[in-house]
Order: C-alpha cells, then structure tokens, then sequence
C-alpha cells in the first residue's frame, strides 16, 4: 500500500491521522459491538455525542425516535414517502442516499476513485466474466455519510443470484483518504452483487465497500452477516428477485457503495461530482443511442 504525497491543511492532515494512522481493525470491531449494546440511555448519550460533529443528522425524518441502540439509530428506517422512487423504464435510481464522488465513464477497464488515482476493475471486482462486462462502461461512487440514511434499495428490477464477498481492510473512505491512498477501493472490505437485468446486453453491479467504523454489511436476502469476523465462502449463491426501490441491505455506518453499468447507460444530466442524491432519484438514464465501446472519454474526478 502506497500513499501519495499531497498539500493537505492542518485540519486535513490532523483528519487522515485521527482516521487511518488508529488499529482500524480493532476499532471497527469495538464499534460492532458497541453499537449493539441494548440501552436506551448510553444509546441517547451516544446519539448526542455523535450529534456534536454530524449537524445534518435528521433524526426527524425516522419512522422511530426512540433508540434501544446506537446501531438502531445508524440502520433506522425513514418515514414512508419520504424517498420518492423514479420508476420510469430508462431510468437506474440511486441505490442510496449519499454525496456524488468519482463518475463518468470507464476509460477501458480504468475507473477512478478520485483525480489521478485509477484502479483497474479486476482489482475492484474479483470475476472477471464480470468486470469485462464494464469496460467503456459508466461508473458512479456514492459516499454515505455517517448521519445519512444507512439502508440501500435495488436502482431497477433485477435478479441477484449471487454476493461475493472480499474481506479487505477498513480505511476511510472520505475524500481526504482517497486522494492519499492509491486503490482505496481495493483495498478495503466490500461485495460485488452483479444486477440481472431483462435486458439480455445490459448489466448493472453494486459494489457496496465498507471502511472504518463500519461494522458489517447485511443484505436481506442472505442469512450471514458480512463482517470482519466473517469467515464463510466468499461466493455467496442466493435467488432473490427485487423491484426498482424494494430495500436490499444496510450498512452499520456511513460508506460508499460504487454502481457500475455497461456501455448502453450515461449519467443523468443532474449527476456530478459533490452533489447530494437521495435514494430513488435518478441516477442513470439509456443512450439514445448506442456508444462506441471502442473509444475510451474522459471520467470525472476531482
């Protein structure tokens, strides 16, 4: 693992110290166990602390104000309604609320986690029958803060048949981090869950990556819990048939989950880098026409 050197402030080089130089394992795990204490009172004490330094945590907005937990309050659920979902055909929705990093198309089998810093996909995504799948494709990352809306929802209707599950390390996957550390991504704890689509050419995939604090991944349609004390099979087969918004998982704290798409999808024209998305909105539209998957434009990333 490499990391670059680059001008930080102060307050940027004191945020990547705080938040990767700790035993991320171990405090990851703490946080796992921690969060599930059962106590109204330490989980209030804990919400309050946690309010301090995530002003943007909107308690409101849940179906439910009173906490058992700290891990009830981060996988709390919204309020019905509150999440409309864009069910045209054409059109993929965000998996999850979150902030709009790195996005754009893949140059060749080339993604970017921020400006200057490429992966390969089959560093990311293990099966190759499916990281080919996106070449000169479209790629969009979505950073869930910690005070965001922990659960995600299937972006259209799909078919999953199998989780495979890459145990990885926990390093933050904020913007200070990922302009430090080369193939962040890769690195990292995550999943590759290939969207089956109708469309016999077209193909989305999820790739939900934890990182620090982020005690595990649960999706709803497997019986394990993915987490660092995870130590099953890492290809996980399941059946599980979803509709556009039906919820798939939930993470234990804010992360990114990266949404791949063959050739045929581009960005919405509202989608670009540091805006903030609500889950059901779109993200992804149809060509109108179909790309030249030979060529190889530009992505965004700052």
């Amino acid at each position: 693992m490499k990391t670059a050197v680059h001008s930080l402030t102060k307050t940027e080089q004191l945020n990547f110290l705080l938040t990767n130089r700790i035993p991320r394992r171990w405090l990851t795990l703490f946080m796992g166990w921690f969060s599930q204490i059962e106590n109204p009172l330490l989980a209030k004490l804990s919400i309050a602390v946690w309010q301090l330094f995530a002003e943007d945590l909107r308690l409101q907005d849940a179906k439910k104000q009173r906490f058992n937990s700290l891990g009830e309050c981060f996988t709390r659920e919204l309020k019905d309604g509150l999440r409309p979902i864009d069910m045209a055909d054409d059109i993929v929705t965000s998996p999850c609320d979150a902030i709009v990093g790195a996005c754009g198309r893949i140059e060749g089998n080339k993604v970017f986690q921020a400006k200057g810093f490429p992966y390969e996909l089959s560093e990311l995504i293990p099966d190759v029958r499916i990281a080919h799948k996106y070449r000169n494709g479209t790629f969009v990352t979505l950073r869930l803060k910690s005070s965001m809306y922990h659960r995600f929802h299937a972006p259209i209707n799909c078919h999953v048949t199998q989780v495979n599950y890459i145990s990885g390390d926990t390093w933050n996957v904020n913007p200070i981090a990922l302009k430090r550390v080369e193939k962040l991504f890769c690195l990292n704890e995550r999943a590759v869950i290939e969207l089956k689509l109708d469309k016999p050419n077209s193909s989305i995939t999820l790739v939900p990556v934890a990182a620090i604090l982020v005690a595990s991944m649960k999706f709803n349609f497997l019986r394990e819990t993915l987490n660092l004390s995870y130590r099953g099979a890492n290809v996980i087969p399941c059946d599980a048939q979803f509709n556009k918004g039906d919820e798939m998982g939930y993470f234990q704290h804010g992360s990114t989950i990266i949404v791949f798409a063959t050739a045929d999808y581009q960005l919405c024209p509202a989608i670009e880098q540091g805006r903030a998305i609500k889950m059901g909105e779109a993200l992804l539209n149809m060509c109108p026409e179909p790309r030249d998957t030979q060529t190889s434009p530009t992505s965004v990333a700052a």
